[in-house]
């Protein structure tokens, strides 16, 4: 697996980006650090900086210039802040040292006290010194009323206690404080605080599964960093932002901004920061098919790691080359990269990174057919990080283990890893389509929608005013003049545009309904459609009644890393064509996320549903789709079931019979793809005993509990 790193604690916002094995790319929530070649000359680059003061001031250069005035005081101590702001994290209990010095310098009550307070605090946090981090909460507390700076003290509260929360593994916690950041003005709010804590909101956010909400606050530091004139700051700003489209599945956007983020970091270079956009790239580039791109991003974050002489850096690095090691089917060379990161990572005391270590130990020794101690060693690294709440990196490290030991063919345990990825990614990816980038655009075209309608409301309401006024000023008229019959005809033409106008609007809100639930790529139905239509069949029913399908299209992603994203488009729009072929139009047929849909029809005798399985088997495998002058083979996997289930006539609700289908889909995927499996039969006397059988459908199957029905898709055509 792989990871980026973390953010910002007290420095470097790094996001913390994953592919098969698993990587990182940042330090912990104070992110990386510099080297201490990046420390040792700090006090000549102090001396360099209070030299050039009075040029910075615009003050010529005489002897009374040469006694430091507050001004150039200040400055010069902004400058030393900002340096330890980009390196602390490197070495942070030296670094703590260091600003307790800036701490004595500064005077009482003002910014760069405050500001050393804050860094010293996040170092603290990283390093886990609660009885330190404490004390610094209680400075914070205790800062003079009179202070000119007085104001910034709750943002800074609010970050040391994130900080704290992150360090801890407490994401979910740190998340509900930071939404406080919403509630500020960002006229008014220190700029170096603010970035801060939305940067490290923006990869917390990302951890916990917020992957939307990520992406929308890894923007705002973006935006901040720019408007500080910082181009250290936008790089890491930018390094989060890649990783969170890297892990909403938006590879083209990830891409781009990891080579902007570098662009960036060029501008104003430093080992940590390098190190960071380096890793970024090695994991953005981790699913083409020309693996150079990667290999040579990992091995040159590993050399600034080694540049930046901090352990944590080096433990990150070799995680990362880890995984790339595991992608290349080069299990022993992976096990010894990820037993030194773990080394590391142990000796520093990271969390993440150890987690990391852990995981791609045992994803070696899996691929190395080590298989019980692989999986405990997966198995514990994917404990520690439902501990800390990490959900995207849960649901990806049991993805990641079901495609390992489908591998070894340990099919009963590669099904039970695909099923729980599943359902953490539908907890973390919450949208129509899986992605949750894509979810923010439907949700504003939705708005949009929304505002079209209330807009033609609008619009209809003024006229019916309208209307009224003139029905009373003709009446007036009428009254005055005696012309009955002309008002009355220019109140019957009046009456008669209303109802045009009302008939009008009916049709577009109409309109405007249907469109909102159909997906705009393939015309089928969408989630938000099938809800509302599933709520009506089920309404005066106890579950679900019909026959139910859940089709996968194998290999998607392989797809768009191979022929590009819009040959993806090209094979969605011909497999819903394919799939409205075979059924009628009375049953549903819903783009249910990303690769999958969902189908229901209303026959519940399973020998239809068997039928149609192989129907739909047939049509999605039986010729290739052509796309320009290629012809990509596809084929899907399949589950269906039809309820109520034989041989009790036993229901569920629609939700518990999507779980069901999706887990024998799975099984189809793990036992080879190109199949389908369909649920028959259930020894269960009520429906707890379903569920429970459901929960366990591989072993409850080889124990005859559980009756399936396999079927096979075509042969496949060679490769375009």
């Amino acid at each position: 697996m792989s990871m980026a790193g973390d953010p910002y604690t007290t420095g470097k916002d790094e996001a913390a980006p994953q592919g098969a094995g698993r990587a990182c790319a940042c330090a912990s929530p104070g992110g990386a650090s510099p080297s201490r070649r990046c420390r040792a000359p700090l006090a000549v680059l102090l001396l360099v900086v209070a030299s050039a003061m009075p040029l910075l001031t615009g003050c010529d250069r005489s002897p009374a210039a040469d006694t430091p005035t507050v001004e150039v005081r200040d400055r010069a101590l902004q400058g030393e802040l900002e340096q330890l702001e980009r390196i602390g994290t490197a070495h942070p209990r030296e670094h703590v040292k260091d600003l307790l010095a800036l701490e004595a310098r500064a005077a009482p009550g003002s910014a760069e006290r405050l500001e050393a307070l804050s860094q010293r605090a996040a170092l603290l946090a990283q390093v886990r010194d609660r009885p330190g981090h404490e004390a610094a909460v209680e400075a914070l507390k205790q800062w003079p009323e009179s202070s000119p700076v007085r104001a910034q003290v709750p943002l800074a509260l609010m970050l040391a206690k994130a900080q704290w929360l992150k360090a801890n593994g407490e994401l979910g916690a740190g998340v509900r404080l930071l939404a406080g950041l919403s509630d500020l003005d960002p006229a008014k709010a220190d700029p170096r605080l603010l970035w801060r804590a939305t940067a490290l909101l923006a990869y917390m956010q990302g951890d916990y599964g917020e992957v939307d909400a990520s992406v929308e606050s890894g923007l705002k530091a973006l935006d901040l960093a720019r408007s500080m004139n910082a181009s250290w700051r936008a790089a890491s700003a930018q390094a989060t932002l890649a990783f969170n489209y890297f892990r909403s599945q938006q590879i083209d956007h990830a891409k781009r901004t990891a080579q902007e983020g570098l662009a960036a970091a060029q501008q104003d270079p430093d080992p940590v920061l390098m190190y960071s956009l380096h890793t970024i790239r090695g994991i953005v580039y981790s699913q083409d098919s020309d693996a150079k791109v990667s290999q040579m991003a990992r091995e040159q974050a590993l050399q600034y790691a080694r540049e930046a002489q901090s352990p944590t850096l080096q433990a990150l690095a070799l995680g990362n080359l880890a995984d790339f090691e595991l992608r290349s089917g080069n299990f022993p060379r992976a096990l010894a990269l990820s037993e030194q990161s773990m080394a590391l990572a142990h000796d520093s005391q990271e969390i993440s990174t150890e987690i990391l270590a852990r995981h791609n130990m045992g994803i070696a020794k899996i691929g190395m057919r080590r298989l019980d101690e692989g999986k405990r060693d997966v198995l514990q690294a994917i404990t520690m990080d439902a501990q800390r709440e990490a959900g995207s990196y849960t649901a990806d490290a049991w993805l990641e283990l079901g495609s390992y030991l489908e591998q070894v063919d340990d099919l009963a345990g590669a099904t039970d890893a695909f099923h729980r990825s599943r359902k953490l990614f539908d907890q973390v990816l919450r949208d129509e389509t899986r992605k949750a980038v894509l979810e923010a655009q439907a949700r504003f075209e939705d708005q949009q929608r929304q505002r079209e309608i209330r807009l033609l409301n609008q619009d209809n309401s003024l006229k019916t005013e309208q209307i009224r006024s003139r029905d009373l000023q003709l009446k007036l008229w009428a009254e005055v003049g005696g012309c009955v019959l002309l008002s009355g005809a220019l109140l019957a033409l009046a009456y008669r545009r209303i109802r045009r106008t009302n008939a009008a609007l009916a049709q577009t809100n109409e309109s405007l309904r249907v469109q909102s639930e159909r997906d705009p790529l393939t015309g089928l139905a969408n989630r938000r459609h099938f809800q509302q239509a599933i709520a009506q069949l089920t309404r005066d029913q106890q579950g679900l009644r019909g026959s139910l399908f859940l089709i996968d299209i194998d290999h998607f992603k392989r797809i768009n890393d191979q022929w590009g994203h819009a040959a993806g488009d090209t094979v969605l729009v011909e497999v819903a064509r394919r799939l409205r072929s075979v059924l009628r139009e009375q049953d549903l047929v819903v783009r249910w996320g990303g690769e999958e849909f969902l189908i229901l029809v209303k026959s519940e005798d399973p020998e239809d549903a068997r039928q149609l399985g192989q129907r739909l088997l047939d049509q999605m495998g039986g010729a290739p789709v052509d796309h320009g002058p290629l012809r990509i083979p596809i084929s899907a996997s399949i589950g269906f079931a039809s309820f109520p289930m034989a041989p009790q006539d036993l229901l569920l609700e629609w939700e518990r019979a999507i779980d069901l289908v999706d887990t024998v889909m799975y099984m189809a995927k793990a036992h080879g793809r190109n199949k389908a499996y369909g649920v028959a039969a259930m020894a269960a006397r009520d429906r707890d005993q379903l569920l429970a059988l459901a929960a366990r459908i591989e072993s409850a199957w080889h124990q005859g509990q559980v009756q399936l029905v396999s079927l096979l898709g075509p042969v496949q055509e060679g490769r375009a």
